[in-house]
């Protein structure tokens, strides 16, 4: 029997009500394991009121009584996580030890956020003039919300909302229609730790839960990871209607390898960065760009064995390194990228279309890919293929490599790989990206640090988590006192000076 999911709702899991509904596949099987509501615009209207009625108690809770429920909330994700990696792993194909690795990713966040009361300190002078003095606080903006993406059901929500929630604000989140049962899971654990009801919700939907959170003026802030059409368009209506938003967008990320290189090091970085989680990683490396053709030659000799080699199955299964893509439409997407590579005259190494998994004839596989001699003017160096498709462009030296990279219209991240310190300290100051890993294929930033890119890659002037989330999720107020004492009698009519 199919299950109904439902939203989650000022504590309570509530039945849609638009009649619209989205299947959810399994997408190992290909078989539909539940149906998800997609709200309507008064759907969201009513979890963003329970936000809205919730915020004036949470912002009036003191930052050290909510850094303990997230703490508490922390210890039940650590001890829940098991049953949260099998829900990603049943809804989005990833392995059952990636969605682990996800989920301990996400905890990171929350481990930081328990830090607000420190986090939270103003600054303060005395004496800015006679008998004057400032300090500044940081305090809550009200209703934010979150729309997140299918590839990291649970990580990527929790890049925004234990910041939020740690700074006082009260948060909806649009999780992915495609695998939407961990949020759900996620929510359980957040009452279950002690969060007050309407401080945390859930509304699932598509465009038009969207654009209602968009519209709605009490939604203060947005943060959003998908496309980056998507992203370019929720920042730029979020911003006509005066809210804050950061919007993080796709993604085209470069290795490059310089001669000097730890060959060996570097196919295992690519072998994992290219093919993890399928490819359905916005920090994935898709494109290495290899310095002289000796060295690509070799590079690629080495690289299409293990390619040929990956142990594509369902995540259940221990010995699986990849799992199935999130659904059909997508793998199909995917295959044609590879068709067009081929057409415009890529060498297609190895082919990952027709894979077959016994046992497993309708689940949406797809194994991995390897092109080499692709040219920057092909569509799959151009374009965010988000699957398992790894490209080789051919470079005749370092600089060449730095132009390719900057000449990118993402800038999201780079990596480096060589032992040669100087090359690797100019690099990470030359290349334009926002994120840059030497001799380290995914430069994932952790939770005390901030994540975002550059360029079509992020839309809007923060970063996520660390020192950038509390910024974002809160405003900077700056107080002047002066007290009788001291206080010499007459009005000033010239703009105010400390003297």
């Amino acid at each position: 029997m199919v299950a109904t999911l439902r939203h989650f709702v000022n504590a309570s899991l509530l039945e849609g009500q638009s009649g619209r509904f989205a299947d959810v596949f399994n997408p190992a099987s290909g078989e539909v394991e539940a149906r998800v509501p997609l709200a309507s615009a008064a759907e969201v209207a009513a979890a963003v009121a329970a936000a809205q009625a919730a915020y004036p108690r949470w912002a009036a809770t003191t930052p050290l009584r909510r850094a303990r429920i997230l703490n508490r909330f922390g210890n039940l994700l650590e001890e829940n996580a098991g049953i949260l990696a099998n829900a990603i792993g049943s809804e989005h194909g990833k392995t059952h030890d990636d969605a682990l690795g996800e989920i301990s990713r996400g905890l990171e966040v929350v481990e930081f956020a328990t830090g607000i009361p420190h986090l939270l300190k103003g600054e303060v002078t005395e004496n800015v003039g006679t008998h004057v003095d400032s300090h500044s606080l940081r305090q809550p903006l009200g209703v934010v919300a979150g729309i997140t993406p299918f590839n990291f059901p649970a990580m990527v929500p929790m890049w925004m909302f234990p910041v939020a929630l740690a700074c006082g604000n009260t948060f909806v989140l649009k999780p992915s229609e495609r695998d939407p049962s961990a949020s759900l899971l996620v929510a359980d654990l957040l009452a279950r730790a002690g969060l007050p009801a309407g401080a945390f919700n859930v509304i699932h939907g598509d465009k038009e839960a969207v654009d209602a959170l968009l519209d709605d003026p009490r939604v203060r802030a947005l943060s959003f990871v998908g496309s980056t059409p998507v992203a370019r368009y929720v920042y730029e209506r979020a911003c006509a209607r005066g809210k804050r938003c950061q919007a993080l967008g796709g993604a085209k990320n470069h290795l490059v390898v310089l001669p000097d290189a730890d060959l060996d090091l570097t196919v295992d970085a690519l072998v994992g960065a290219a093919y993890g989680s399928a490819g359905e990683r916005c920090m994935a490396i898709s494109v290495a760009v290899v310095v002289g053709d000796r060295l690509a030659d070799a590079l690629v000799s080495r690289l299409a064995p293990r390619v040929r080699a990956l142990r594509v199955g369902p995540g259940t299964d221990p010995a699986s390194e990849m799992g199935p893509l999130v659904t059909a439409a997508h793998r199909d997407r995917v295959q044609s990228y590879i068709a067009r590579g081929v057409t415009e005259g890529a060498e297609l190494v190895v082919d990952g279309r027709g894979t077959v998994v016994p046992g497993y004839p309708g689940g949406f596989w797809l194994g991995g890919s390897l092109f080499d001699r692709v040219t920057p003017a092909m569509t799959i160096y151009r374009e965010e293929i988000f699957g398992p498709v790894l490209v080789v462009v051919r470079v005749p030296d370092y600089r060449a490599a730095v132009e390719l990279v900057n000449a990118h219209e993402y800038g999201n991240g780079a990596a480096l790989f060589t032992r040669d310190g100087d090359a690797a300290r100019t690099f990470a100051h030359e290349v334009q990206v926002g994120m840059v890993g030497v001799n380290v294929p995914i430069p994932v930033p952790m939770a005390f640090h901030s994540f975002g890119g550059w360029k079509a890659s992020l839309f809007g002037d923060h970063h996520m988590h660390g020192p950038e989330g509390v910024r974002f999720y809160t405003r900077l107020k700056t107080i002047t006192t002066r007290w009788p004492t001291g206080i010499r009698a007459g009005a000033d009519f010239v703009m105010p000076t400390m003297r």
